[in-house]
């Protein structure tokens, strides 16, 4: 078995002795401490079953090319070639300035092992235990925001998914007899060999259409063969990723004939290759594909805490409770800040019901042309009332859900401030959320001088951790892999080498007995 152990005989030409105070930042810290860091058995854990047993290249090499390969935003090719000719990489790794690389395939080999352990998550996990244990992780708050992770692939339209996803299933089934069963099954004039969409007069609308009919038919003739078989895993994967293909973009119209639907479908695949990517919105005139990297930043010392990958169209404050797991069971829980995504009533309720302290904007009610919005209204949920701003009053009617309406209906007809309320000749309504009061204690709070100063002062730190995640194009703003698992796996690599870089500002360090951070 042929096991890589890291050699540290001291040699003159070492590129730390030869960097000296030059090296700084992330190449310094790792430099330093590497060695503690990423022990020879650091991966061994990966390796308990394999016969082939770990690769000749040390843990502490492996550990620190893939951190500064997320560190600076390069692709395999461009790490190996770092560590083969750059003396702050060299120094970083704890090798001799004259170190010949390893293949880049070996990264891949890491990650994938890396993802298959029992600690996935280790180059990130790690920094946090330094961090705790050097006293500088604070506990009083933590502030939660996303921001957008362009996928890795284009997206394809309804024709190249369809006939794409055709053409792979054939490919699975190459040499089978069931292969040749959906071979003859389907009735188009395509080989489905080649990529790319079929021929076609694409400004014949009567020539789309035949050519989407088709490619359905093809789709359903290919899944009726293959129900009722006994499938490979790959296989039964891909049989119903056609039928999710056909039926997310088509309908079928009063003849018969399939076309591409007038909508778009709420959770659409957008691509063939990255099926877990999706279509999302940072706001409402900006679209993105891909997913969304959410964080959980610490504010005092300004160390992530917490990521997470979900796809583009996966709202924010569903990643809530993975951001907070760290702290979740925490006695004294820190308080959560965020912006309106994490204001509406519902993950108020459910947050503040865990004990957590919120503080996020609940956004102001608006209407049409400058006319009163609902807060303008007095809502009185003991007495069950809602009172408009010319004084009227009317009674809540609640609903099974807990939320309600209230109508002022007749009094609008002769109101004086009428033309300013509403253009409803049924008069003005009011509707009442189920966590109407948790969101009216929010607004009223968020008025106070205490709660903007706290929010202010606070709420943009996360604003400017995100600004440091994305300052790499690869594995920052923009996703290296394809597929949510391999995603997150850069992501973590990713906020691991943010975490190592700050570690070093805030002057952690071994002092011989365990981490501490730098005296005042």
């Amino acid at each position: 078995m042929a096991l890589g152990v890291a050699r540290t005989q001291p040699r003159f030409e070492g590129p730390r002795c030869l960097l000296g105070d030059r090296l700084k930042g992330i190449y310094r810290f790792l430099a330093d401490f590497g060695g503690r860091l990423f022990g020879d058995d650091y991966f061994a854990d990966m390796y308990m079953e394999s016969r082939r047993g770990r690769p000749t290249v040390p843990a502490r090499v492996l550990a620190t090319v893939m951190i500064l390969q997320a560190h600076e935003g390069l692709s395999d090719q461009e790490a190996v070639d770092r560590i083969g000719c750059d003396l702050r990489w060299q120094a970083a790794a704890g090798v001799h300035s004259g170190y010949e690389a390893f293949h880049p395939t070996v990264l891949v080999g890491m990650r994938n092992r890396l993802r298959a352990s029992k600690r996935p998550r280790r180059l990130f996990e790690d920094t946090k235990k330094v961090a705790a244990e050097a006293g500088v992780m604070g506990r009083r708050a933590r502030v939660l925001d996303s921001t957008p992770l362009y996928d890795a692939v284009a997206t394809q339209d309804t024709v190249t998914q369809l006939r794409s996803a055709i053409r792979k299933l054939l490919m699975l089934l190459a040499g089978t007899n069931l292969g040749a069963k959906v071979r003859l099954a389907v009735r188009r004039d395509d080989d489905y060999q080649s990529v790319g969409k079929p021929p076609c007069d694409w400004d014949d609308p009567a020539a789309r259409e035949e050519l989407v009919d088709a490619l359905v038919g093809d789709v359903k003739l290919a899944v009726e063969v293959l129900g009722g078989e006994k499938l490979d895993p790959a296989v039964a994967e891909m049989a119903c990723l056609l039928a999710e293909l056909a039926g997310q973009d088509v309908e079928e119209g009063d003849d018969g004939i399939f076309r591409i639907a007038k909508r778009v479908a709420k959770d659409r695949i957008i691509s063939t290759v990255d099926t877990e990517a999706r279509h999302g919105r940072k706001s409402h005139d900006r679209r993105f594909d891909g997913y969304r990297t959410h964080i959980c930043v610490d504010p005092d010392s300004e160390l992530i805490d917490e990521v997470a990958v979900r796809a583009a169209n996966v709202a924010d404050h569903d990643a809530v409770d993975d951001l907070l797991a760290p702290v979740a069971g925490a006695e004294d829980k820190p308080i959560v800040f965020g912006d309106s995504a994490y204001a509406d009533g519902q993950t108020l309720s459910r947050l503040e019901g865990q004990g957590f302290d919120v503080m996020a904007r609940v956004p102001a009610a608006h209407a049409r042309d400058g006319r009163y919005s609902k807060d303008d209204f007095s809502i009185d949920l003991d007495a069950a009332t809602v009172t408009c701003p010319a004084g009227e009053v009317a009674e809540i009617r609640w609903h099974t859900d807990g939320g309600g309406i209230a109508g002022f209906g007749p009094a609008c007809s002769s109101c004086p401030l009428a033309e300013r309320c509403t253009t409803n000749r049924s008069g003005r309504t009011i509707s009442i959320h189920p966590h109407e009061q948790i969101l009216q204690d929010h607004k009223a709070a968020q008025q106070t001088a205490e709660w903007q100063q706290a929010y202010t002062g606070t709420r943009p730190k996360v604003e400017r951790k995100i600004g440091h995640f994305v300052s790499r194009l690869w594995g920052g703003r923009k996703a290296r892999t394809r597929g949510k698992d391999r995603v997150a796996t850069d992501v973590d690599t990713r906020a691991a080498a943010i975490n190592w870089n700050r570690l070093d500002v805030l002057g952690v360090h071994w002092n011989g007995a365990a981490w501490a951070a730098a005296g005042p």
